[in-house]
């Protein structure tokens, strides 16, 4: 898809590649651990690998099934990651005894009462290094990236989730209209990137629209939307760039119960305060959906045949954190670190800033 950046300059040139020497991801925690307990916490920094692959590692070499050892998100293979495992306490003999890749090492050790599951994770912290930038770009860099850590950017879903030739969503669309229950992981993948798709479109049309209001005198706005303008004046009345609609599905920030927008001025107010945040679908099973003029936006995104798949809401706009940069002026590389919710990809950070595809 070609979606729409929120920002307005012009591309900054620099160049990426994730690789173990250049991406740098460390997960956040949810909670803190209670330092007692029967399961044995793990803080694992690996290179090269995925964390498929680290599970079946750890796997192989305790004697546990798969199933049994608890991650909270999925980390490239092409970085040097940092994340959390949980097994059994009574496998810590087995593990120290059998494991001995060198592209695995065991920062911490602690104890909880209860095993890490997915989507325990407060978000990720990340340190990416660019180069061949130039001495201005780099200094365009820090200033934009410090504006988006105070007024946010919008939530794609980055490249990697839709295959190597960017269409898995096509073969998902196939199999979730098939009607047939899902078989394995890479059909729930194939699915899940469908689901996606449809958020990325949605996506978007809703920056694509705000745009257009914080653009145009809304006379033309309304002209080229085909709204009444009356409506538009009272968007464009709205503090925040994103522009809300009555019934959407807000979320408190960065984590929270969701419910429907009712009271707009007041909404408006704490999602420019970043306290809270409209949700994009992700039609499924057992979703709630947008209401009311929200929904009338959210409809065309909406597959209601895909249901083998359960649903969810995902924030349509974040706020990156800790951001700084620094910049080495002989090398021409700029070393970039900030952190995101979870579920939020380092790569849309950084294309929303370039203003171009990183895919390789």
């Amino acid at each position: 898809m070609q979606k729409t950046y929120a920002y307005t300059h012009h591309p900054i040139n620099f160049d990426f590649k994730q690789t173990i020497e250049r991406f740098f991801v460390e997960e956040l925690p949810l909670y803190s651990f209670s330092g007692s307990g029967n399961f044995l916490i793990l803080k694992i920094k690996k290179t090269d690998m995925s964390t498929w692959k680290l599970i079946h590692v750890l796997s192989k070499a305790t004697g546990l099934d798969e199933r049994d050892i608890g991650y909270a998100g999925l980390k490239d293979k092409n970085a040097t990651t940092i994340q959390y495992i949980s097994l059994p306490k009574k496998y810590e003999k087995e593990l120290n005894k059998n494991l001995t890749t060198e592209r695995i090492e065991i920062l911490e050790r602690t104890y909880n009462k209860a095993p890490i599951k997915i989507g325990h994770l407060k978000g990720n912290s990340f340190s990416i290094v660019l180069h061949n930038i130039a001495s201005k770009d780099a200094k365009f860099f820090r200033t934009t990236a410090l504006k988006m850590q105070k007024e946010g950017f919008p939530n794609y879903y980055g490249y990697q989730r839709f295959g190597e030739d960017s269409h898995s969503y096509e073969q998902g669309k196939e199999i979730a209209h098939s009607g047939k229950k899902l078989k394995g992981s890479k059909e729930k993948l194939l699915v899940s990137a469908y689901q996606s798709h449809l958020f990325n479109e949605w996506l978007s049309m809703r920056v694509k629209l705000s745009s257009t209001i914080t653009k145009y005198p809304a006379e033309k706005a309304a002209k080229k939307l085909d709204y009444p303008l009356e409506l538009v004046k009272v968007l464009a009345q709205q503090p925040q760039f994103f522009k809300l609609f009555l019934g959407d599905m807000l979320q408190s920030y960065p984590y929270g119960k969701t419910i429907p927008l009712k009271e707009m001025t007041k909404s408006a107010v704490m999602f420019s305060q970043a306290k809270l945040s409209p949700t994009g679908l992700l039609c499924g099973a057992n979703v709630e959906r947008a209401k009311s003029d929200a929904y009338h936006l959210e409809a065309p995104f909406d597959d209601r045949e895909l249901s083998s798949l359960k649903g969810d809401r995902r924030y349509a706009w974040i706020w990156p954190s800790e951001v700084e940069t620094c910049y080495e002026s002989e090398r021409k590389t700029l070393t970039v670190k900030f952190s995101l919710p979870k579920g939020a990809y380092a790569t849309t950070f950084l294309e929303e800033i370039g203003k171009f595809s990183l895919k390789p």
